[in-house]
């Protein structure tokens, strides 16, 4: 049995939904393990756009399991509608869809809370997306929490709503000064929402392990990037969940070992949203460039994404924290233009280089990229199926990204839609 996870290897939107997509008909499995509706992961095939908040990105092949892990926080709202959205595209998710019954609930108080803070907060918010992701993992920590088995119980989510909702409410009322949403009006609705899902909600645990010993293959999908991982990102500024690879195994229920190969997807170049210290960000005609040439908006929220070159130690960091087998490089296409492009191969810090990511945020923030400039490649990558068949710029890059890293490129991705890919070697068996 081969469980491969996918993670993303910088601060998120890398392309990890395209990447997942293009390996799924290689296994049998598709989970995604954690995060909630915060993200946004967009696939395009014969050109058609779809974006999935929650749906595992494995969900557009006709074939295959698709799993929301126990780890996920999941808006019940957001799910059904990419379940209906699913049915327009003509396929049938029942029997091939399921639900942890462990995964915790997203509440329209947690939705309120996420809001109200980041308007309090104002220039100094931490930039959530405000799809309360932050507060649903608060609650769960807190023993709180609404889980997927409540959900679809409804004499059960009645009693755990009226013990849930009146200190969520006291909260937004008292402490954010806001409005809450009426205690029966959402227990109505979320009835409404557990009947929906019930079909789907199973113990996904037991399914999982029963592929493991029918030696299925598994493919294990994460959200947002390492460098917003709640333990090792750039914290506060981070999501609130395990974005690496170790949160596979928890937020499944697999073990350990089961985890056989780790692919971290990286773009060219490097992009965030939101707040938070970015060493390489470019806030001149070139990070604009690569703004309106990449289509830097989030998926999620629209929001313009900072841009900047890659930064090959924040992501020989990523490699350490994940232990990734294989790299998977995307949008190198938005980079064909340069006359050169640029690798932050280290910093400065007060003086003093340094190569390695400090943790202190405030050192993060004041670090002084230093660069390695590298010919770049004109020509377009457009229909290349094979490496000797890229320019010879870009496999110099590839080379000398490969050897700063330690991780061979695995997957070479030059457009959106499902078909503008390179496979430079073969990543599990």
């Amino acid at each position: 049995m081969t469980a491969v996870v996918v993670i993303g290897a910088q601060w998120g939107d890398e392309g990890k939904g395209k990447i997942v997509d293009l390996l799924t008909p290689e296994v049998d499995v598709v989970v995604r393990f954690q995060g909630g509706a915060n993200a946004g992961h967009t696939l395009v095939v014969d050109g058609q756009r779809t974006v999935f908040h929650l749906l595992p990105s494995g969900v557009l092949h006709p074939h295959g399991t698709c799993v929301i892990g126990n780890g996920v926080v999941l808006d019940p709202e957001v799910a059904l509608r990419e379940i209906a959205a699913c049915r327009t595209l003509g396929l049938d998710l029942a029997g091939r869809l399921f639900v942890s019954i462990s995964a915790h609930v997203v509440l329209p108080q947690h939705q309120q809370i996420d809001l109200l803070r980041e308007v309090a907060a104002g220039d100094s918010g931490i930039g959530t997306t405000k799809r309360g992701i932050g507060p649903a993992y608060e609650a769960k920590i807190g023993r709180r929490g609404l889980v997927c088995g409540d959900l679809v119980n409804p004499d059960r989510l009645q009693r755990r709503l009226h013990e849930i909702l009146p200190e969520l409410n006291r909260y937004i009322e008292i402490m954010l000064g806001g409005k809450p949403a009426a205690i029966e009006k959402t227990i109505e609705q979320y009835v409404a929402y557990g009947n929906a899902l019930q079909p789907f909600v199973t113990d996904t645990v037991a399914l999982l392990h029963e592929g493991v010993r029918a030696g299925k293959r598994i493919l294990l999908e994460g959200a947002q990037g390492t460098a917003l991982d709640v333990d090792h990102g750039t914290y506060p500024y981070v999501t609130s969940s395990t974005t690496v690879a170790a949160g596979a195994a928890s937020g499944s229920g697999l073990g350990p070992t089961a985890l056989t190969h780790v692919i971290g997807v990286a773009k060219a170049y490097c992009t965030r949203v939101g707040a938070g210290p970015f060493p390489t960000e470019l806030t001149d005609d070139m990070g604009a460039r690569l703004q309106e040439r990449g289509h830097e908006f989030g998926s999620t929220t629209g929001r313009p994404r900072r841009c900047g070159w890659l930064d090959a130690v924040a992501l020989r960091r990523a490699a350490q924290i994940n232990g990734f087998t294989h790299l998977a490089l995307t949008k190198v296409d938005v980079l064909e233009s340069c006359e050169t492009v640029r690798i932050g191969v280290g910093y400065r810090l007060r003086g003093q280089p340094l190569t390695t990511w400090p943790m202190a945020l405030e050192d993060l923030a004041a670090v002084e990229p230093l660069y390695e400039s590298l010919p770049g490649w004109k020509n377009s990558c457009r229909g290349v199926t094979s490496a000797a068949d890229l320019p010879a710029a870009l496999r110099h890059f590839l080379s000398r990204l490969e050897i700063l890293i330690g991780v061979p490129v695995g997957i070479l991705s030059y457009g959106p839609d499902r078909r503008d890919h390179v496979r430079l070697a073969r990543m599990f068996d």
